[in-house]
This record gives C-alpha cells, sequence and structure tokens, in this order.
C-alpha cells in the first residue's frame, strides 16, 4: 500500500549565472539537483523527493517567481520550518521563499495558466551599473521603444512560434503570446525591460523573440523582415539568440482552486508528458483565460 501524502507549494527565486538551468545533470550544479539534495535530508527523508516545477530555466537564466510542488509524508508539517531550514543549507543564489500547502489538483507545470519572463537590456543610452552586469544584457545601438513595442504587438495571439524555437521531435510549437512590451525604466541605469508572457515558451523562444525585437528596434532589420520571419515554418538562422544573462522568470499565473484539475487536465490532453519533456520548456499550448492567482 502506497504511502498517503500531502501537496506542497514551494515559490524559489535563484540567480541563475552559477547554475546550469533548473533541471538535474550529472556532474552539474543546477537548481532542482540543490533542492532534491537537501529536501530529504533537513525532513530527514529517504530520497529521492522529486520536484515538479513550472518551468525548467536554461542555463544561466534567473527566476524570481519560479514555482514547483513536491509530495511529502501527509504526517510531515513542513511549513514553514522547510523554507527557513533550506535557508541555512543552500548556497545564497537559492532561495526557497515560501512553502504552502496546496490541494492535490494543484500542478505547478500543468495548472499554469501562464509564465512572465522579463528580459533586461542596455542600450548606447543607457549608463550601465556594473553591480547588475549578471542581470542585464548590454547591445552597443539605440534602441527605440516605440518600435520594440510595434514590433512585439505583431506577433501577439495564437500562432505557430517554430521560427523562434529550436524544435525537438515530436513537440509542438504552437504557442499563445499574450504580451510583449518594452519600457525604459526611470532608474539611473535606463535600462530596458521586455515583458514577455505566454502560456508556454519552447525552448530559446523568448531569448529569440528578444533577439528579433532588438534586430527591428535598433533599425537594423525592418518590420516587414520580422513578419516575414514569423511566417516561415522553420526556425529563422536570421534571428539572434540573446544571451541567457538578461532573462528572468518573474511570475507564474494560476487559476483559484476551483479551476486547478479542469486546468491541468486540459494541458495534459493538448500534449503528453513525453512531449513537454522533449520540449524544454513548459505547460499548455492553448489560449487561457485571466488568472487569479499568481506566483507570488
Amino acid at each position: 500500500m502506497s504511502e498517503v501524502t500531502r501537496r506542497w507549494r514551494l515559490d524559489i527565486a535563484y540567480d541563475g549565472a552559477d547554475f546550469s538551468g533548473w533541471a538535474a545533470q550529472p556532474d552539474r550544479r543546477t537548481v532542482q539537483g540543490e533542492l532534491e539534495r537537501w529536501i530529504p535530508r533537513v525532513l530527514r527523508l529517504d530520497p529521492p523527493v522529486p520536484l515538479t516545477v513550472a518551468g525548467r530555466t536554461d542555463a544561466g537564466v534567473h527566476a524570481r517567481g519560479q514555482v514547483a510542488h513536491i509530495d511529502l509524508p501527509a504526517a510531515l508539517e513542513p511549513r514553514p520550518d522547510l523554507a527557513r531550514r533550506l535557508r541555512r543549507v543552500l548556497e545564497p543564489d537559492v532561495v526557497v521563499r515560501r512553502v504552502s500547502a496546496v490541494p492535490d489538483a494543484f500542478d505547478a507545470r500543468f495548472s499554469a495558466l501562464w509564465r512572465r519572463y522579463v528580459y533586461r537590456l542596455w542600450d548606447a543610452d543607457s549608463d550601465p551599473d556594473p553591480l547588475d552586469r549578471r542581470h542585464v544584457v548590454q547591445v552597443r545601438e539605440h534602441l527605440d521603444v516605440d518600435l520594440l513595442n510595434a514590433a512585439g504587438a505583431s506577433l501577439l495571439g495564437l500562432r505557430d512560434f517554430a521560427p523562434f524555437c529550436k524544435r525537438r521531435e515530436g513537440a509542438t510549437t504552437i504557442r499563445t503570446l499574450m504580451d510583449c512590451r518594452a519600457v525604459r525604466l526611470d532608474d539611473p541605469a535606463g535600462t530596458i525591460e521586455l515583458t514577455v508572457r505566454a502560456d508556454a515558451f519552447c525552448h530559446s523562444m523568448v531569448r529569440s523573440l528578444v533577439g528579433a525585437l532588438a534586430a527591428v528596434g535598433a533599425s537594423r532589420r525592418r518590420q516587414q523582415w520580422l513578419d516575414e520571419v514569423a511566417a516561415s515554418p522553420t526556425r529563422a538562422s536570421s534571428v539572434v539568440v540573446m544571451p541567457a544573462a538578461g532573462l528572468t522568470l518573474e511570475e507564474v499565473g494560476y487559476p483559484d482552486e476551483d479551476g486547478l484539475a479542469a486546468r491541468a487536465a486540459r494541458s495534459r490532453a493538448v500534449r503528453s508528458a513525453d512531449e513537454l519533456a522533449d520540449c524544454g520548456c513548459d505547460g499548455p499550448d492553448l489560449p487561457t483565460t485571466p488568472t487569479t492567482h499568481a506566483a507570488r
């Protein structure tokens, strides 16, 4: 007879500069590897104690609002003690901010409605801050924010993002892009933040989108070029994949508790777990409805 378990949500932040991404890999330091090594130790459990994550970030990508879930023996009550104890043993570049009980229907990956990433840039008009150099990417040209926003708006909606993805065999590249907008912050550095929100992302999709938008924003390419790229059925070699350092997973959105099971079932019906594993990224690819609960 299997042991009765209870599901817990972990809200996680990390500086990805010294990690080989989220997913555990032999002989490499990863976020998942660190957490799955220390959680059973601090709880005095026999490993493995696997985590399910909302979005598997690549090497060098950061997260402020990553979400994962874990199933633990029902007799354990780790909240908030687990978060506090993990802070004592984990390196300071990864922090479990909260541990909270959730319904069994909650699935960090399949229940997610959307993921929101922000890519941060300095351009020719910026005054770079060396203290933030590991989280912002510098480009030499001036970037026109209006051109960035017009280019981003042209890509919104449900479409095949194959031109901006590293295709994996058997994995779909159809996604719904809900938000793609740029703003120059009123900070001393003049940082440009490019926000991208979608129901899911293919491998390298965000960094490819930013590379394409930056080409238009710097007037190296015209909008017509982007339209032609977006209409291509295959990956476009003319699109530059931007460095990982500028990218941060900021937030993951979820439905109310009553909608968790239906959302997860819908996600699984869209694509199998094997397809999602091949894709290397996250969740479903159908249009979504507004969320009420987001990663905090």
